[in-house]
């Protein structure tokens, strides 16, 4: 009620930060209904690659901006869901299914919104390893129950599948007078993860390490605000967690991207760590491996055992992190952490990154 347009927002959480996006999404974006657009809350950009014929659910997917979108670059024969906690949302996001799809010209709709919790989904009908990939745009944080969500989450994935969701996440556990602060919790803070509990619970649950996409700073304009909370610092960052059992085949390997994913014929954007060229080897962790050998991306890529030097713990791939000096004098905006020998990434949009390579 009180948030009725992106305007309303106190904070930046819920402001995507600017990327260049593939042209077919920029197209399908621009698409968009405007009453659906601008009530748009999102902290990220959930748009993965190789999407043609997926099924996709959307984890608190609001008026439907990035279903939408979505519904889109998946094809007539894919199909997205979105599931939202909030009768209005849902309500506003239904509203408009054929004007998109007579926009996008399909005879029949591949979306649908469905009225339900994250912690359940059961409950809305989902079944087990019935979609290829989950997506989430700032909601996770709002669930009081984040392991449940990631959970359900893990269990409606096809084996190979992917969450692939951004959020917001703070540099410590957070004390109660945040917590419960009814703006805080509003405008994705209050709620926020100590970025190291994502890491176990995803490993709890069963997913592989989450890999970091991106990460900008998040901002707070009201210094009511942020005398509440203090010197807690908070990020808003895209990860992407992946449902695939570890191959056993051990030691490092040598990738090779063969250009085939439309919208990424010259080079596929991994993570922050790992950028792959079309026809360029690229040594990767076992890890990363398995996940490209047991993920959609497996046809895309050459996976063979290498031989030289193993790449940097994490992944990180020297010619792609952009990394500070040791002595530089921003510190990582997670953590706090600075000076020799700790270094920080930066994230895609010039911005540290919630990740430190020591």
């Amino acid at each position: 009620a009180v948030l009725q347009r992106s305007a309303d927002l106190q904070t930046n959480a819920c402001v995507t930060c600017p990327r260049p996006l593939p042209a077919a999404a920029q197209a399908a974006l621009e698409c968009v209904h405007e009453d659906v657009a601008s009530r748009y809350y999102g902290c990220g950009l959930v748009i993965p690659e190789r999407l043609e014929g997926s099924r996709i659910l959307d984890l608190g997917s609001g008026s439907g901006r990035d279903c939408y979108v979505l519904s889109k670059l998946v094809g007539e024969g894919g199909h997205v869901t979105g599931v939202d906690m909030t009768a209005a949302q849902v309500a506003v996001a239904r509203k408009h299914i054929d004007y998109h799809m007579e926009k996008f010209g399909y005879r029949t709709p591949n979306v649908e919104f469905l009225q339900g919790y994250l912690e359940s989904l059961g409950d809305a009908g989902l079944r087990d390893e019935s979609y290829d990939i989950v997506v989430s745009n700032c909601v996770v944080n709002l669930s009081p129950d984040k392991r449940a969500v990631l959970q359900e989450a893990f269990r409606v994935l096809k084996p190979g599948g992917e969450m692939y969701f951004s959020d917001v996440y703070g540099s410590q556990d957070l004390p109660a007078d945040v917590r419960k602060h009814r703006v805080l919790w509003g405008e994705c803070l209050g709620g926020a993860l100590w970025w190291k509990d994502l890491y176990r619970i995803a490993r709890d649950v069963g997913f592989r390490p989450p890999r970091l996409v991106t990460a900008s700073p998040i901002t707070i304009d009201s210094r009511a605000l942020e005398s509440v909370v203090g010197h807690c610092r908070f990020v808003s960052a895209t990860f992407r967690l992946f449902k695939v059992p570890p191959a056993g085949a051990g030691g490092r390997c040598q990738a090779v991207y063969d250009g085939g994913i439309p919208g990424h014929e010259q080079e596929l954007v991994l993570d922050a760590n790992f950028t792959f060229k079309a026809g360029e080897p690229v040594v990767v962790d076992e890890d990363t491996a398995d996940i490209l050998r047991g993920s959609r991306f497996a046809q895309a890529f050459q996976v063979r055992p290498a031989s030289g030097q193993t790449p940097a713990a994490g992944g990180c791939c020297p010619g792609k992190a952009q990394v500070g000096a040791p002595d530089s004098p921003r510190s990582c905006p997670l953590n706090g952490c600075r000076g020799p020998p700790q270094r920080w990434l930066r994230g895609r949009c010039g911005e540290p990154a919630p990740q430190c390579v020591w």
